[in-house]
């Protein structure tokens, strides 16, 4: 991996097709949300499907906490819908055949040639695609539990978060006095209604 890809950098701005065929950057399907980043081998690999169904399962907690998730596997776009379809995600898939995120973040796994995959990484990133945390995941046990999952994103967002803890001073006057930019969701009805 690249030195500078490392807590506190920023992880790049890649444009990949997704798994419509439909070409997405990473910052617009971030937002300004945290979001779980998948670099992952493909279909072909069976613990790629075991942490996508455990990934899968956890979506429900992940779809109400303002947070994103997106896969880059370098399989083509079919192969890329069926990995999708097959451990049952509803986030984006982006697809890389062309090894172009392999090459810049120089994480070809060289001991698989045959298939020619990433070193799959599992990254928790803020807001600006800004590295909270890493994980290597060329042997299974590397890659994140759930559980550390939820720490990194409950640390990530309490940082991000203005009004992670409502008691903290100022929050109650400022919503009483219709001043909702701290209040992550209501800022962006406020902008609208105005």
């Amino acid at each position: 991996m690249r030195s500078d890809i490392a807590p506190g950098g920023t992880f790049p701005d890649y444009e990949l097709p997704d798994h419509t065929d439909v070409p997405r950057r990473l910052s617009e399907l971030q937002g300004d949300d945290p979001m779980i980043l998948t670099l992952a081998r493909g279909h072909y690999c069976p613990k790629e499907h075991q942490q996508h169904q455990e990934l899968a399962a956890f979506y429900p907690k992940i779809a109400v906490s303002y947070t994103q998730i997106v896969t880059i596997a370098t399989d083509e776009h079919h192969t890329l819908q069926e990995f999708r379809a097959s451990v049952g995600a509803q986030w984006p898939f982006l697809s890389d055949p062309g090894r172009i995120v392999q090459r810049d973040l120089d994480i070809q796994e060289y001991t698989d040639p045959d298939n020619d995959p990433m070193i799959p990484h599992t990254l928790v990133l803020k807001p600006g695609l800004v590295i909270h945390s890493i994980y290597n995941g060329y042997w299974f046990w590397g890659r994140p539990t759930i559980a550390e999952l939820w720490q990194d994103l409950r640390a990530a967002s309490s940082e991000i978060r203005p009004d992670w803890d409502l008691s903290k001073p100022g929050l109650r006057e400022a919503w009483k006095a219709g001043d909702l930019s701290s209040f992550h969701g209501w800022d962006k009805q406020a902008a609208a209604e105005s």
